[in-house]
C-alpha cells in the first residue's frame, strides 16, 4: 500500500487548542465519510506550533485534498 501523511499546521499562542478543535472535526469527517480505517494524530512541537495529521492510502489523496486542503503532505516509506 502506498501511504501519504497529510498534515495541517497550526501556529501561534493558541495553536494547540486550535489543533485539538480541528482534530475533533477531522475525526467527525472520517466517520461521516465512512473512512474509519484512517486515524488522526496530534503533535505539539512547542507552545506556538502543533500539527494534526492523518495517514491515508494514495488512492484517496484527491478526495482529501479537494475537501480538506491540507497544508502539506509527505510520502510514508
Amino acid at each position: 500500500m502506498n501511504l501519504i501523511k497529510l498534515i495541517w499546521d497550526f501556529k501561534g499562542p493558541v495553536s494547540n487548542k486550535t489543533a485539538h478543535h480541528f482534530n475533533s472535526h477531522l475525526k467527525e469527517f472520517l466517520l461521516i465519510e465512512k473512512m474509519i480505517e484512517y486515524k488522526t494524530f496530534l503533535e505539539k512541537f512547542s507552545d506556538h506550533h502543533s500539527i494534526v495529521f492523518v495517514t491515508i492510502d494514495v488512492k484517496d489523496l484527491d478526495f482529501f485534498k479537494q475537501r480538506l486542503k491540507p497544508n502539506r503532505g509527505q510520502k510514508v516509506e
